[in-house]
């Protein structure tokens, strides 16, 4: 008997050799996001309610994805978390709320030297896609997070090694 997706949430723990100040700072910080996220960012605050964009360029073609976030939670060294839209019919100036951007959480747990980093996408459902979209957008993105997510311990292993 086949068991349907639940499409609910992206869901990962990850463990870095790194501690729980130098992943936040991995995360929070634009040029670190560029290293482990391929995305360019524009500058901003790690504070809740701060705003920015993420930009990615196709290497191969130069066209550019561009999506708008803003910070839920900043909790240094404990937790971040953001909410952020991609789709291309969004209008620029609606603020990314529930029922319209998808909720990215990072929450950090020291682990004797390391962090143990509990990983969290959310927001799928409510976004009232038709089943064909929910299901073609959540492939997509965990997907991604397997590429990006093994990237982001790499940084931060590399980051805390260099200090």
């Amino acid at each position: 008997m086949e068991t349907a997706m639940e499409y609910g949430s992206i869901e990962r723990e990850l463990h870095i050799d790194a501690s729980p100040e130098v992943v936040f700072e991995v995360l929070s910080s634009p040029e670190h996001i560029r290293e482990w996220w391929s995305a360019e960012t524009t500058a901003f605050e790690p504070a809740a309610g701060a705003t920015a964009r993420l930009t990615w360029t196709d290497r191969d073609t130069g066209r550019q994805q561009s999506a708008p976030f803003t910070i839920v939670e900043a909790d240094p060294p404990r937790m971040f978390s953001f909410r952020w839209t991609y789709d291309e019919t969004e209008t620029e100036t609606e603020a990314a709320g529930p029922g319209n951007s998808l909720l990215v959480t990072f929450e950090l747990l020291p682990a004797g030297t390391g962090t143990t980093v509990r990983f969290r996408e959310s927001g799928y459902r409510e976004r009232g896609w038709e089943a064909a979209v929910l299901e073609a957008t959540y492939d997509d993105h965990r997907q991604g997070w397997d590429f990006y997510l093994p990237r982001l311990v790499a940084t931060a292993d590399r980051v805390a090694a260099a200090r």
